[in-house]
């Protein structure tokens, strides 16, 4: 959400950075509404406080018997009495629809964010590791997964599409890799670990944004509740409504969770494999940290990622989204797109983003600046460390065999005791 000081203090830069991101001039119309909405609360309060020193000039024109001062001091009293009312309603409507217009907003991209259309816009950042070479002509994920436990056909029938049942060594391996990520991160990175409600109230997915406007991408429970679409949604609102210390910044979560998405805008993408699940597992990274600290955040979180990639001796690239392929909350996203060799080509496996200040005001985080009285917005951060499912396709098709076996990384042979390879007979 942003700051209506902000836009008020130069909409034509605000206008600019919405145009980035392909959104229609607004700041004359929020400035409108906040104008409306501090004219009636101005209105409203002058009001009552002509009220107030009216209704005690009553009594002093009563004690004087000057009854024609007290009866149009008791005519103006009732006046204001009918008009405060109206000036409060004005006030309230005026702020509903300034935030209705705030909240419809996305985030002001950082100045080092390409301008584009979508993901063929995107710039490379580097590219790390190297492409593994077979004797063979590699296969997809979903032609190798089956005989190592990646039952679609029975999830599909069990739940209906973008469903999979994962049994046997693809279960085993699916594990171990969302156990290594969560290790990796909590004790070389210093996050906590946290095991999160996986059912949220409005508020929560209001705060980091994914409600009003893509409550379609949501699943709801008959109660109400929504099924959380990353974890990033619980525990980025651990702070919310919160007044932290700023000694306990920088805070860092890190959570293993089922995730849901309804892909409502993915008809007809990714509908083989194991790519693009309504149910899923994430190792989800979330930092809340002062301002000041955020850019370095954003790229210490970024390696973070990429060193869960590094580990499994997995080829990856990190690009920057520009602003046409960003979410709707971020100000900079950086994407991990690993090497998948029986697809001939990149996938993302991560996202690293910063949102500024932009979560932080729809939940209302802040901190109090050591020495200061006044309060300040929190910053937040969110990133995949990483997505488990694709992870998991993505050792399978890195480290397939021609036999159909698939060799298990070094770092994950401890959690699969101690095996070097899942199929083999």
């Amino acid at each position: 959400m942003h700051d209506i000081r902000l836009i008020r203090d130069d909409p034509a830069a605000f206008d600019a950075a919405m145009k980035k991101r392909g959104v229609a001039p607004a700041a004359d119309a929020l400035v409108a509404l906040d104008r409306r909405r501090r004219e009636a609360a101005t209105g409203a309060q002058t009001a009552q406080a002509r009220r107030n020193e009216a209704s005690k000039a009553i009594g002093a024109a009563k004690a004087k018997k000057d009854e024609d001062t007290a009866a149009a001091l008791m005519a103006e009293v009732a006046a204001l009495k009918q008009r405060l009312p109206e000036l409060e309603a004005e006030e309230a409507q005026a702020g509903n629809e300034l935030d209705a217009l705030l909240t419809a907003l996305p985030n002001i991209p950082a100045a080092d964010v390409p301008e584009g259309a979508d993901e063929e816009d995107n710039a490379l950042v580097h590219e790390r590791g190297t492409w593994p070479s077979f004797s063979f002509t590699p296969r997809e994920h979903d032609a190798i997964g089956p005989a190592l436990g990646l039952d679609f056909e029975t999830g599909v029938a069990i739940a209906g599409a973008r469903f999979t049942l994962v049994r046997g060594d693809a279960a085993r391996l699916q594990r171990a890799l969302g156990q290594f990520m969560l290790d990796r991160l909590t004790r070389e990175h210093g996050y906590e670990e946290v095991a999160p409600p996986l059912m949220v109230r409005d508020e929560a997915v209001f705060g980091t944004g994914q409600l009003p406007k893509f409550a379609e991408d949501l699943f709801r429970t008959t109660d109400g509740r929504w099924l959380i679409p990353t974890a990033e949604v619980s525990l980025t609102n651990i702070v919310r409504e919160k007044i932290l210390s700023h000694d306990v910044l920088p805070l860092r979560f890190a959570a293993l969770t089922p995730c849901f998405r309804s892909e409502a805008g993915a008809a007809g993408r990714d509908t083989r494999g194991y790519i693009r699940q309504h149910q899923f597992e994430k190792v989800e990274m979330v930092s809340i940290v002062a301002p000041e600290e955020s850019e370095d955040e954003h790229e210490r979180m970024t390696r973070c990622a990429e060193g869960v990639l590094d580990a499994l001796g997995l080829a990856y690239r990190r690009m920057k989204l520009c602003t046409g392929d960003m979410g709707f909350t971020a100000a900079r996203t950086y994407d991990l797109e690993v090497w998948l060799p029986g697809q001939q080509r990149y996938r993302e496996i991560s996202s690293c983003s910063t949102c500024t200040d932009f979560q932080a005001r729809r939940m209302n985080a802040r901190y109090r600046p050591e020495g200061e009285k006044t309060t300040r917005f929190v910053h937040t951060l969110n990133g995949s460390g990483l997505a488990v499912g694709r992870t998991l396709v993505a050792v399978l098709e890195n480290y397939q065999r021609e036999d159909g076996s698939v060799t298990v990384p070094e770092v994950l042979r401890p959690y699969l005791g101690g095996l070097d390879a899942l199929g083999a007979r």
